[in-house]
């Protein structure tokens, strides 16, 4: 088959499974980037370190990032919503640890994306949410702005970013944007927190000039939430649920629990699964990895332009994140 990349995400440890596929070694193994993972609860927790020769080799920037997950979240479930602003807060303080803060301190946040474009909107939907936060705790050393697009304004957003940052003269950036991802389960699921900043843009892949300290002279934290995959990725995920489940029947059908079960049995996320029980039924490709199935369903398609897929809730999911961003970053300057 053509080799077609499909390393399109903007998800660190994502890109670490782009490269154990690739590779054929786990990350652990790849000199200069460390990964860590545990649960806080519900929540998949991964904290990525990678060194400067570990960012030639997995192509990004060297620095921490740490992710937040939970895969089966719904943006009504205000409980596990309210517990991810408590993680997510609390690796807030993680991130920043050796960066002085005081309550004197400035810290710029920048809400980048198109407000007119409900995935590409997290940015200035969260910067309106602080502004009306900030009108009742102006006990906060936030300085909030949303520059809106280059197709809006005619500049790039480095440059807006710049300015303000020669005026205001902040102690820290931070950037809030929207992510690609390469999982249909990360989808509105999802916070990257990182301290190597960002390419405006990325989300709807159109990246722009890096913000970054290497650009501004500041440190810059960037806080991204995945709302768009591309629409192939979505057909490969259902297919691989599908064979799954199938797999896990086959399993488990002369198993005790298989034949006392009165409901129909899924199985969990971490279950292993012995595809070759499924050649005799969907042939070869039913062993192939992910990847193998996203480049044929590629090329069988003939999908010339990559669509872009968001969900139908995105703009509740993106109300819940401005509230949820809101009320982390207010929580975590309080304590300076």
């Amino acid at each position: 088959m053509e080799n077609i990349q499909w390393n399109r995400t903007d998800l660190i440890d994502e890109s670490e499974q782009v490269v154990q596929q690739q590779n054929k070694k786990k990350l652990e193994q790849t000199t200069g980037v460390i990964l860590e993972e545990w649960r806080e609860h519900r929540i998949r927790v991964s904290r990525v370190t990678v060194s400067e020769e570990g960012a030639k080799q997995i192509n990004k920037k060297a620095g921490t990032y740490i992710t937040l997950s939970i895969p089966h979240l719904t943006p009504e479930d205000e409980k596990d919503l309210k517990h991810f602003g408590k993680v997510f807060t609390k690796h807030l303080h993680t991130l920043h640890e050796k960066i002085n803060l005081t309550k004197e301190s400035k810290i710029l946040v920048i809400g980048l994306g198109n407000k007119t474009i409900t995935p590409d909107a997290i940015g200035p939907f969260t910067i309106d949410m602080m502004q009306k936060e900030f009108e009742e705790e102006r006990n906060v050393p936030f300085i909030m702005y949303a520059p809106g697009v280059t197709g809006q304004s005619g500049f790039e957003t480095k440059e807006f970013v710049e300015a303000l940052v020669n005026k205001i003269k902040p102690e820290l950036v931070i950037v809030i944007d929207a992510l690609a991802t390469r999982s249909s389960e990360r989808l509105c699921r999802t916070i990257q927190l990182t301290d190597t900043g960002i390419h405006p843009g990325s989300g709807v892949g159109n990246q722009r000039t890096e913000v970054a300290y290497e650009t501004l002279g500041v440190p810059v934290t960037a806080i991204g939430i995945p709302t768009v995959v591309e629409a192939t990725v979505l057909l490969a995920d259902a297919i691989e649920s599908v064979f799954k489940s199938i797999g896990a029947k086959i399993a488990e059908k002369d198993s005790p629990s298989g034949k006392l079960s009165v409901t129909s049995w899924q199985p969990s996320e971490d279950t292993e699964i012995d595809y070759t029980v499924l050649r005799p039924i969907f042939g070869e490709w039913s062993t192939w990895s992910k990847e193998d199935r996203m480049q044929l369903l590629r090329e069988v398609l003939h999908v010339q332009q990559r669509l872009i897929v968001t969900p139908k809730e995105c703009d509740i999911w993106l109300g819940q994140y401005a509230v949820l961003i809101t009320n982390s970053l207010f929580d975590w300057a309080k304590s300076f």
